[in-house]
């Protein structure tokens, strides 16, 4: 087992989660310190703007460069965060595993740009770092996301079978764990759009515990009209671009209304992902996870009660940073990190960046 500390900034954008995982890549093994380093307002603006310049202009752009050199500076700082809190020298460290920021996916155009520079970030940490994830995927044409499946299927062995686990981040995604199978899509939206709604409306950057969807009523139409989205006809594996959808029918809604809307939404989308599979054990994680309110609409709309995967003996808020950490020994130890099943890859493929 090695020591290796995993990252993710992920669509909802709110800030930089690091965890300590021991894994070899196969066994998940044991968690350790976690650590949070929030986006001040300026880096979220910096971002926004650095993913219309680059769905416009491309990764080249001077307001992509810009963001690439924060997020680098900013995974540093919160890297030697957690290190020091946690007692940690670069020594204790075997690898990182840094997945940086998408700022576009666009895997029907092979393309996916995620920035960060590992390469500096290894140089400066001291320690050799896994970076670049997707690209090889989507290169050998693959969707390029999910890439957290074969974690997920090591995180859940001993369960009844199927078992999905499902990740909701800014984008939801969901793996689908049989005895002989592993599938994996991204559902639709997770916290993305209701992050946003309460961005535009509020001080607020998230709609803590689904208070304020709890008080609004769901819009029907505008609900029924988001489900009818093309996304949800296409078969599995697909993937998504958090702003894939629009919600300007919501512009008059009110805050609560609003909320409800889109929290059902994303609610509804995750709960079409289990039509029809048998899913025997049903596992939350990421920051959805806390959202009680789209908890209580998933339940009802799918007749599953979701588990949090903390149940499992993990931290659900650091899902995602844990399995960068277990990716990463996958890297370093040229295992597969997607398949036929979780990006429709043709073949296992191997993928990732070893710093120098």
């Amino acid at each position: 087992m090695k020591t290796i500390i995993g990252t993710m900034s992920g669509t909802s954008m709110d800030g930089i989660d690091v965890a300590v995982l021991e894994t070899d890549g196969d066994v998940v093994g044991s968690a350790g310190a976690t650590h949070f380093q929030k986006y001040t307002k300026a880096d979220r603006s910096l971002l926004t703007d650095a993913m219309a310049a680059c769905r416009e202009h491309g990764r080249d752009h001077a307001l992509v460069i810009e963001a690439d050199k924060m997020i680098t500076a900013k995974h540093y700082d919160a890297i030697k965060g957690l290190m020091d809190e946690a007692g940690l020298t670069a020594s204790d460290v075997d690898l990182v595993g840094f997945h940086g920021q998408t700022l576009y996916h666009a895997p029907q155009d092979r393309v996916t740009v995620q920035i960060g520079d590992g390469e500096a970030l290894a140089r400066k940490l001291g320690i050799r770092v896994a970076y670049d994830f997707r690209t090889a995927d989507v290169k050998a044409g693959g969707e390029g996301a999910p890439l957290v499946p074969v974690f997920h299927q090591a995180l859940v062995g001993g369960v009844p079978l199927p078992a999905a686990v499902l990740n909701i981040g800014g984008v939801a995604n969901i793996t689908i764990i049989g005895d002989d199978s592993l599938d994996a899509f991204d559902t639709g939206p997770g916290n993305a759009l209701v992050d946003d709604w309460m961005r535009s409306r509020t001080s607020r950057t998230f709609d803590q515990w689904g208070r304020v969807a709890g008080e609004g009523t769901v819009d029907e139409a505008v609900l029924a009209d988001l489900l009818a989205h093309s996304y949800f006809d296409r078969p599995a594996p697909k993937s998504l671009d958090r702003d894939a959808f629009d919600v300007m029918a919501l512009d008059r809604a009110s805050l609560a209304d609003g909320a409800a809307t889109l929290t059902a939404f994303s609610a509804h989308s995750m709960a079409k992902a289990l039509e029809g599979r048998g899913i025997k054990s049903l596992y939350v994680a990421g920051g959805g996870a806390n959202n009680l309110t789209m908890l209580r609409m998933l339940q009802a709309a799918c007749g599953l009660e979701p588990q949090n995967v903390e149940v499992l003996g993990y931290d659900s808020d650091f899902l995602e940073a844990i399995a960068f950490a277990y990716l990463a020994a996958r890297v370093e130890q040229g295992l597969p990190l997607t398949f036929p099943g979780t990006t429709g890859v043709k073949e296992p493929t191997t993928g990732g960046v070893l710093s120098a």
